[in-house]
């Protein structure tokens, strides 16, 4: 009795363990066909997503560069590894045990490790970034891979058996080919599968060593994760299927073998003309589209003045999905959309030598690339659209002579709440404060990062958001200790989006343009900006000062200013358009625009709110302290 239910409660656990690694991916694969974006609240069986993704660009483009990079790094890997093994097995024991330990250190050492190295070696090099970097990675991480799968093979063969070949007359190479490879091919074909494995799955290396518009998978994904895009799930899901019936395949292939084997049925299934004939159209099909949608190349008889391919640098999901693929085909150039996720992080790839013809930072990094002689000056000459901007965001501190940037879109930080469980009165009488009110402890949403956090712990203590004072930011360090051990928030980034439209949480600090859209989801979240003031931001569109194309660069601005494409844009992503025409239309628009929702139409000229300047010394204390806030 005892044993048997010992068996139950075993067989209750692996149950357990299989719901908690599977249920996720299960609920990815239904939501794949919801009718609506959210990643949460079912809303209606629908298929386009799917349809969705079938027509992305930057989908068959990433697939492309995925397969291409991840077939050549296994064949090259799988090649050196094996002859290097081979080697190995054949050198001294200090020789081969030193070789070795080297062999396990990419594997140990974690891979943002590895990336900033490769990072770091290409740029030393001057090498453009871009599908040979990638692929150069790609071979360098897998080889271990490789020699760690074939090493265990070549021990348990017999090295007399190669000398004994070439006793029979076989030369070397002979030797090597027909008696050494073929009794280790199990280790050389699992090194294979590992190689590819890695290659496909790889996400944080590739990352820092491609540039130029070259991005696999896992780029690709990660990027649209940055806002609400269920065009995810719907790639994931058919990923997950075929894995899937990859391994059904390998499973149930032995069972037929070991069923029909005999009567030799599978062989001469295999064998025969039609399913060889079928085997080879279903190949070069694939090939045909892999071809077909591999990224398009421009002719140089362009139109374009002063070259055929532009290089911008934008944060993820900021653009309507036709924008770029519009301006291709007006303008008969290539532009290469390369995508990052801070605009630190933007910083860190310009002095890691990469070099773009448009970036659209914020405020305060203009500043900076100003100060630093980044950026060219901008001939408005060029550009006659910008005569729609709102006069407001123009001659901003952060650009007082309006000579480097233009405006993009703008907005502030706020607070969002659900009105039906949150009183009005509790956000518009404590303003910040609201994140030390206990009663809505374990209901909060704070934005993790320092400076925004900062900002709403300096304005609830009445300070600048800028100041560099040791004693103010002490304290709004202690503010921010409060919150966090007494409202038990936790720490999120993009993900807010879709788990405050839901009603996962009812309390959250967010950008004016995130809250749009949650409002236009949920008619019951209502956005704030406290009175004791926020950070009245702009972001803007640059032209580096190593542009190659500056003509093209400054067509690109004038496009994104047009009236069509700036409705477009703002609409698409919820952020205020700096067009005036655009602006009005849209917050008055309530079937197409964001009429009537609050949050599109940023507080404007209010004393206390600020934009942040560039201060390297405010930055480093931030980072210091707000790591000493997560470790709480």
């Amino acid at each position: 009795m005892k044993k048997k239910k010992l068996q139950i409660g075993s067989s209750l656990y692996i149950a357990l363990a299989f719901v908690f690694m599977y249920l996720p991916i299960v609920m990815m694969m239904i939501f794949s066909f919801n009718d609506s974006k959210s990643l949460t609240v079912w809303s209606g069986f629908s298929t386009r997503w799917y349809e969705a993704l079938l027509t992305n660009n930057d989908v068959a483009e990433a697939v492309y560069y995925t397969l291409v990079v991840a077939v050549l790094a296994t064949v090259i890997s799988t090649f050196v590894g094996t002859i290097t093994a081979i080697g190995l097995s054949k050198s001294r024991k200090v020789l081969k045990e030193i070789v070795l330990n080297l062999n396990d250190l990419p594997m140990l050492n974690p891979d943002i490790v590895t990336a900033i190295g490769l990072m770091l070696l290409f740029s030393s090099i001057g090498t453009e970034k871009g599908f040979m970097t990638m692929l150069l990675a790609h071979i360098a991480f897998c080889i271990p891979y490789v020699i760690l799968n074939v090493m265990p093979k070549l021990r348990d063969l017999d090295p007399n058996v190669a000398e004994a070949a070439m006793d029979l007359g076989a030369t070397p190479w002979q030797a090597l080919w027909k008696v050494i490879v073929p009794q280790i091919t199990p280790g050389i074909l699992s090194g294979a599968l590992i190689a590819f494995t890695m290659s496909i799955d790889d996400f944080v290396i590739s990352y820092f060593v491609t540039g130029n518009g070259v991005k696999n998978i896992s780029i690709l994904v990660y990027s649209m994760s940055k806002r609400i895009n269920p065009t995810i799930n719907a790639l994931s899901t058919i990923i997950v299927v075929i894995v899937t019936l990859v391994l059904v395949g390998v499973n149930v292939a032995p069972i037929l073998k070991e069923k029909f084997g005999e009567h030799k049925i599978v062989k001469n299934v295999v064998s025969s003309k039609p399913v060889k004939y079928a085997l080879a159209a279903c190949i070069a099909l694939l090939a045909f589209v892999v071809y077909d949608n591999r990224p398009n190349q421009v002719s140089a008889t362009s139109s374009s003045a002063d070259c055929t391919t532009l290089k911008v640098f934008n944060t993820g999901e900021y653009i309507a999905e036709d924008t770029r693929q519009r301006f291709e085909e007006e303008f008969g150039v290539q532009v290469v959309y390369d995508l990052f996720a801070s605009n630190e992080e933007m910083y860190t790839r310009l002095l890691g030598g990469e070099s773009y013809d448009v970036l659209v930072p914020s405020d305060y990094m203009v500043e900076r690339l100003i100060q630093e002689d980044y950026l060219m000056n901008i001939d408005w000459s060029l550009i006659p659209n910008s005569e729609g901007l709102i006069e407001s965001l123009t001659y901003r501190e952060y650009d007082p002579g309006m000579s480097y940037a233009v405006p993009y879109f703008w907005g502030n930080v706020g607070i969002i709440y659900d009105s039906t469980v949150v009183d009005p009165e509790d956000v518009e009488s404590l303003g910040w404060d609201i994140f030390h009110e206990t009663k809505y402890a374990g209901d909060v949403y704070l934005y993790d990062s320092e400076r925004d956090m900062f900002m709403v712990a300096l304005k609830a203590l009445g300070y600048s958001m800028n100041t560099a004072d040791e004693d103010e930011l002490q304290e709004a360090y202690e503010w921010l200790l409060q919150a966090m051990n007494t409202m038990d928030p936790v720490l999120i980034t993009d993900e807010v989006i879709d788990n405050m439209i839901a009603g996962l949480k009812h309390i959250a600090v967010v950008y004016s343009g995130d809250a749009t859209y949650m409002m236009s989801e949920n008619e019951n979240l209502v956005y704030y900006e406290p009175q004791q003031g926020t950070n009245s931001w702009i972001d803007s569109m640059v032209i580096p000062a190593d542009s190659k194309c500056p003509i093209l660069a400054h067509e690109w601005i004038n496009y994104m200013l047009e009236e069509e494409i700036a409705y477009n844009n703002t609409v698409y992503v919820g952020y205020s358009s700096p067009i005036q025409s655009v602006f009005e239309e849209v917050s008055t628009d309530e079937e197409e625009g964001y009429g009537g929702i609050s949050a599109y139409i940023s507080r404007e000229g209010y004393a206390k709110d600020e934009m942040f300047h560039y201060n390297e010394a405010q930055r480093k204390q931030l980072s210091e302290l707000w790591t000493l806030v997560k470790a709480q």
